[in-house]
């Protein structure tokens, strides 16, 4: 056993457990004061909800093993509860309880990304209850399909989903998602696309009505995250050496360009750069290189970056133009994102792209995975959405939404000046 890959893992695991609270800080400030504590309880929820599931059946359920391409939707009997994995076997690189771990903070932080949707008029039951479902039906799967792969002695794929080992073999190449655009922010986005239409508009949601009541929340959330992702990606090698090295160096490039690019598309557009747009900048490079963050080299992460960061700017005002109340933009950022950096990689992949091959076979395998990936979430989100809102009530009262709903739903204030109950 490697002990230094498994320090790295470790390491990574927890760098990335780190996102979901540095998260919660980055929608908490994003929201009105009086609903930030239920904002970053949807965070701590996942957190809690999503770690159980995932020891008791989410990892047998996204790493399923078997021989040749494994079904859309499998599970490993044996792995439930994790309880065949705590031995180690002789010769491997690292311990595969080591690889849960990291894969656990994988699915904690995707399902509580789908949460920024529906800020300021969402029951925490029926979220949870959401995020279970949705954990197991979708992520788990859709993880399955990018993730789990097996190699043959010769290092060629001997098993995987459909959309890595099974696009290489009907294709030639698989589609690329080193650390989860297609599998995370896709996913999520388009979650959270389905859900901001279960729920409805804001009370008065018209652009400027709603804006952060803290705007150094957002910031810290912000650095907690770029933070988190150096493991998220760079540990997605599951190895200390050059891959994860180089996805190391463009988990700052392109977030850094896209964090310029955000600042001056706001100056042109509103006439003055914002911290929330500096930080919101930062999350969409993040999202758009991780993808791609171990096939381009730092130059192509820039120009990534500065994509990313002008589009997502431009696209976080499509939710006032079409009329759906992405509450912190998760489309805008994680679904236009995802989309954008899985998308760059048939251009500019390294020697698959089309600047390499001269083909356009990359590009493609790329497109038939957002889009496979983007439309089984909506539709699952949706019909999961609509029942609870059907049935439990996913939405609260509308003078609870106006009174702000951290007393309603957790008997808490996130601001309490002394004497001030008095």
């Amino acid at each position: 056993m490697d002990q230094g890959n498994t320090a790295f893992i470790l390491i990574c695991a927890a760098l990335v457990l780190l996102m979901t609270p540095g998260l919660a800080f980055f929608y908490g400030g994003l929201v009105k004061a009086k609903s930030v504590i239920s904002m970053m309880m949807l965070s701590f929820g996942a957190l809690g909800l999503i770690g159980v599931l995932w020891v008791v059946y989410g990892y047998a359920i996204a790493f399923p093993g078997s021989e040749g391409l494994v079904a859309p939707w499998s599970i490993d009997w044996n792995n439930i509860g994790l309880s065949a994995l705590i031995e180690v076997p002789e010769g491997s690189a690292y311990p595969p309880l080591a690889f849960v771990a990291f894969q656990a903070t994988f699915a904690i932080l995707t399902v509580a990304l789908v949460s920024g949707a529906i800020a300021d008029r969402a029951k925490f039951g029926s979220w949870m209850i959401f995020a279970a479902i949705w954990a197991t039906i979708v992520y788990f799967p859709v993880a399955s399909w990018v993730f789990n792969f097996g190699l043959a002695e010769d290092g060629s794929f001997a098993y995987g989903g459909w959309i890595t080992y099974g696009m290489q073999e009907w294709f030639g190449v698989g589609a690329i998602d080193f650390a989860g655009g297609t599998a995370v922010h896709i996913n999520a986005g388009a979650a959270a696309l389905a859900l901001a239409l279960v729920l409805g508009k804001r009370l008065g949601f018209q652009k400027g009505v709603h804006v952060p009541h803290n705007p150094p929340f957002v910031l810290l959330g912000a650095g907690l995250l770029w933070f988190g992702w150096f493991g998220f990606n760079a540990g997605s090698e599951l190895a200390a050496d050059g891959t994860a090295a180089l996805a190391f160096v463009n988990t700052i490039a392109a977030p850094a360009a896209a964090l310029l690019a955000w600042l001056v598309v706001e100056k042109i557009k509103d006439g003055k750069p914002t911290s929330v747009g500096a930080a919101s900048g930062a999350v969409a490079g993040l999202v758009a290189i991780t993808p791609a963050c171990a096939s381009l080299t730092p130059i192509w992460a820039i120009v990534l970056g500065l994509v990313a960061g002008a589009v997502c700017a431009l696209a976080i005002e499509l939710k006032f133009k079409w009329g759906f109340d992405d509450s912190l933009d998760v489309v805008g950022i994680h679904l236009v994102g995802g989309l954008i950096g899985t998308l760059y990689l048939g251009f500019f992949a390294t020697n698959t792209g089309l600047i390499y091959s001269g083909n356009l076979t990359q590009l493609m395998v790329q497109a038939i995975a957002a889009i496979a990936v983007l439309v089984y979430s909506f539709v699952l989100a949706y019909g999961i959405g609509f029942v609870i809102e059907k049935t439990l009530g996913f939405r609260v009262k509308n003078e609870d939404e106006v009174a702000g709903i951290d007393t309603v739903v957790h008997g808490e204030e996130g601001y309490v000046l002394e004497g001030a109950r008095a």
